[in-house]
């Protein structure tokens, strides 16, 4: 028996557009991202996906992407929101445009913030995080999330036949992608996930890949 499942990042969103680091500041889609998530909900239906359980995070982004998504395949069903599928904690970033910190401290600098497995970027003042939010994540802190949220939650429901989509972040969805795929750490930075791209796995039983594309 195989398995399907559906990964989605989010559409874009205005920080997106704005070229800024958003971690977990809850920004809303741009209307671009809107026009996105509408488009993928579309291809779902054309392509003759149905679903039966979503995942996603609790930040707006996902909720919404999910939420055009499903009301274009004119379905309603059970969404799980989760913090463990939000986005990377850019720490002190959040906020500040991509562009101007490569200017300032380089471009080899912002990618390895941006992209790296286990660096951190600079970090949040603990006075200004809520109780229980990160002062600031690397690849690898999301990954320490993420998978075991994947192994308790959503892959039993998988395994139980369940055709389930998950909305969540670039950074979420690049850990469990590492962690499907068994991704180096020294290859991982080299992989990005498009906003709005349905990202289709085929999964055996011990549900390992057989097959991955792009709607």
């Amino acid at each position: 028996m195989e398995y399907r499942l559906v990964l989605l990042r989010h559409g874009e969103s205005e920080w997106n557009k704005q070229n800024r680091f958003t971690g977990w500041t809850d920004v809303p889609l741009s209307d671009k991202g809107v026009t996105e998530a509408i488009q993928a909900g579309v291809t779902l239906k054309d392509k003759s996906f149905v679903f039966d359980v979503a995942f996603t995070s609790v930040l707006k982004r996902a909720i919404d992407t999910l939420t055009i998504v499903l009301e274009q395949m004119s379905l309603k069903i059970p969404i799980y929101k989760d913090w463990r599928l939000n986005e990377r904690h850019y720490g002190a970033l959040q906020g500040l445009n991509k562009t101007e910190m490569a200017k300032k401290y380089g471009d080899e600098q912002v990618h390895i913030w941006r992209r790296s497995f286990d660096t951190r970027p600079p970090a949040l003042d603990k006075n200004k995080v809520i109780p229980g939010e990160p002062l600031c994540e690397s690849l690898k802190d999301t990954i320490e999330r993420v998978i075991p949220y994947w192994q308790t939650e959503i892959a039993p429901q998988v395994k139980n036949g369940k055709k389930i989509i998950i909305s969540a972040h670039g950074n979420s969805l690049r850990a469990l992608v590492k962690y499907l795929e068994n991704i180096s750490n020294d290859d991982i930075p080299n992989l990005e996930i498009p906003t709005g791209k349905p990202l289709v796995y085929e999964l055996d039983q011990e549900l390992k890949p057989l097959n991955k594309y792009y709607l």
